[in-house]
């Protein structure tokens, strides 16, 4: 009897270290999208097919994406070097697949919301 597991219970196979990284990403090392290490993604609405055509990586990345969660997290859960999960994320990203929430950095000409983030600053404790 088989049983059937979810997407996010199934177990991405590991690539054998012999791999290199830019072979990932097709040799790209520039993201389409600026993505910094605190930048959070998601993802807006889950498609299991979708899910099923990435490539391992790829499709990694997704299922953690399924709740919000940032660049620098996805590398280091994942041990795949910041570059390449920028690029692939990108690529997700591209798809429509992920949603990349906007930084402090795209607000940085808003003085409204820059002063939002300083008393919110001042407001946390010591």
């Amino acid at each position: 009897m088989s049983q059937d597991t979810g997407p996010d219970e199934r177990a991405v196979k590991p690539r054998s270290k012999r791999i290199r990284p830019y072979t990932l990403t097709g040799g790209r090392t520039r993201a389409r999208h600026q993505l910094l290490v605190e930048t959070l993604i998601s993802v807006p609405q889950y498609d299991p097919a979708l899910a099923e055509k990435l490539m391992p990586e790829s499709r990694a990345l997704y299922e953690r994406a399924r709740s919000q969660v940032s660049i620098a997290e996805l590398s280091s859960l994942l041990t795949i070097p910041l570059g390449v999960v920028r690029v692939l994320v990108s690529d997700l990203a591209a798809q429509g697949a992920v949603f990349i929430h906007p930084t402090a950095h795209a607000y940085s000409h808003d003085r409204n919301m820059l002063e939002r983030i300083l008393n919110g600053l001042k407001q946390l404790p010591v």
